[in-house]
């Protein structure tokens, strides 16, 4: 009984302190992420006040955060816009994957740490987080804007590739054989094909099924499709987020938009639960040590994002103000990372690496946010051009598909200017 009631006063607090980081933030018109995450900090692990005995309801609730975050992500979209967007767009990934994932491996033989660790930290700098930059979207009301389904179109690339990576790295930590290796691979790439082609050819389908007047029911069916989806996912050895992401896909029409208004309030409780766990399981005295290193290769990797997100957008068809932004917004790094390093810590590579991708991977998150807000308007006072900033800036680039709602908002805007 003692144990209960501490649990509710450290829960109780975590919730009400979220909260008041929230409001203060909102105040001064900036996201929140960065406070959530120095909370996590100052009352984890060598922290002001640890906390312990809610540690593992703030466990379960992080996992739950991301997966509702890259679940609302997937409802803006339909399986067609996916298709189309992965048609276009998958050389993007290729030089995402070439410019980020370098400069990581470049650091781990710098330091003497071998190829396997090479291989890890190329994954650290190399994704890019879907759960912090879901977060920013919707923080800055850019959700509708028009380099959106570039940014987004690299963060799904980034997220399926997990699906080939993870099989790849669990088998290097293990040392396990070519042919174990490749089972647990062909495993996973089989699991991530037949949800994609589920979700592809059946999601008329499976909106019909899930459909329902009552929203009670609505809510019960959706959120129970989406967990069971994505534990099934990570069970196979598939993200987790990405099979959140392909139930929102295969959702459409009425459906989407219900369960978009029901889960929001959900999203933002768990999402910022999310940040603070990941703020409690850092350990303030190992990252100074290592914090030299960690932010030379977050500058890099910033840059590198940046000039990534330019690229892409540039190739879509967006205008100046849209590039910097759609580069801006992908310089957070966050879950993905923390768990590619988590399996070389746990496999025992190098002790350094750990220490190492949490410092990174916590200047980025925090400086993700700032870079999303602010990328835009310093690079039109350095370069003296970019357009008229805010949503409208930009065009729609050439085969880049559109959220049924962004399309609304064009057309409104259409119609305005006939008008």
């Amino acid at each position: 009984m003692h144990s209960t009631a501490i649990f509710l006063i450290e829960f109780g607090a975590i919730i009400l302190g979220l909260g008041l980081l929230g409001r203060f933030a909102g105040r001064f018109q900036f996201s929140p992420i960065p406070l959530y995450l120095l909370a996590g900090l100052a009352f984890g692990k060598g922290g002001l006040l640890p906390l312990d005995t809610s540690e593992e309801f703030v466990a379960i609730g992080a996992e739950i955060g991301v997966i509702l975050l890259l679940l609302m992500l997937g409802l803006e979209y339909t399986a067609s816009d996916l298709v189309s967007n992965l048609k276009t767009q998958y050389p993007a990934g290729l030089v995402d994957a070439a410019l980020n994932a370098l400069p990581g491996a470049a650091m781990a033989l710098l330091l003497g740490w071998g190829p396997v660790a090479a291989v890890v930290l190329a994954g650290v700098t190399w994704i890019s987080s879907s759960g912090v930059i879901a977060k920013v979207l919707g923080d800055l009301g850019r959700l509708g804007n028009r380099e959106t389904p570039v940014i987004l179109s690299i963060l799904v690339l980034e997220d399926l590739s997990m699906a080939v990576y993870l099989p790849i790295i669990t088998a290097l930590l293990a040392g396990t054989g070519l042919a174990a290796g490749s089972v647990t691979l062909a495993v996973a790439l089989g699991a991530a094909g037949l949800v994609l082609l589920l979700a592809v050819r059946f999601g008329r389908h499976i909106s019909r099924f899930v459909s329902s007047d009552d929203p009670e029911k609505l809510l019960l069916v959706v959120l129970g499709l989406t967990l069971l989806v994505a534990g099934l996912a990570q069970e196979l050895q598939v993200s987790a987020a990405v099979g959140a992401f392909l139930v929102g896909i295969a959702l459409s029409g009425e459906v989407a938009e219900g369960a978009h208004n029901l889960l929001a309030p959900l999203r933002d409780l768990f999402a910022a639960v999310f940040f603070v766990f990941f703020g409690l399981h850092t350990d303030p005295t190992t990252i100074p040590p290592v914090l030299l290193p960690a932010l030379a290769l977050a500058i890099v990797t910033a840059l590198t994002k940046i000039g990534t997100g330019y690229w892409v957008a540039r190739r879509a068809g967006i205008s100046s103000g849209g590039r910097w932004r759609a580069g801006g917004t992908l310089v957070a790094r966050g879950e993905f990372s923390i768990v590619i390093a988590g399996l070389a810590v746990t496999a025992g590579i190098e002790p350094s690496l750990g220490p190492l991708a949490t410092a990174y991977v916590l200047i980025l998150v925090i400086l993700g946010p700032l870079a999303a807000r602010y990328t835009e308007p310093v690079a039109r006072r350095l370069t003296g051009h970019g357009g008229r900033p805010g949503p409208a800036s930009g065009v729609w680039g050439e085969g880049v598909a559109l959220p049924a709602e962004a399309r609304e908002a064009v057309d409104d805007q259409d119609a305005v200017g006939r008008a």
